[in-house]
């Protein structure tokens, strides 16, 4: 079985609306909240963290998003993921982040946190 986090994560990938919009519904509550360097605030419910996640696959088309580590304490969650795919020179290059997350009881993820490097 998936993780919400590993769930969440391969909706980076997706160009398809409805399957991205889909695969976050099934991974965050209703009312999650998202955060990370590049979302200049706090972005809340599923339309705008699917809006943002969209513009990833937009601006680096092919690029993935794969959680690479993952561990859990007392519904608190922590996550390494690599983001990669073709940089502007063609070559294959890797970025890093780590990202924190709180899940609901039916575990959900209400919020997740992330931070540039690992």
């Amino acid at each position: 079985m998936r993780t919400a986090f590993e769930t969440f994560f391969s909706s980076w990938a997706m160009t398809d609306s409805a399957e991205r919009g889909a695969a976050i519904a099934a991974s965050l509550t209703d009312d999650a909240t998202y955060a990370d360097p590049r979302s200049q605030g706090r972005l809340i419910g599923h339309d705008a963290i699917s809006d943002y996640v969209g513009m990833f696959s937009a601006n680096a088309p092919g690029w993935t998003a794969t959680v690479v580590s993952y561990d859990e304490v007392g519904g608190f969650q922590r996550g390494k993921v690599a983001f990669g795919g073709a940089g502007p020179d063609g070559k294959d290059m890797v970025q890093h982040g780590t990202y924190f997350g709180e899940t609901d009881e039916s575990g959900k993820l209400m919020l997740l946190v992330g931070f540039a490097g690992e």
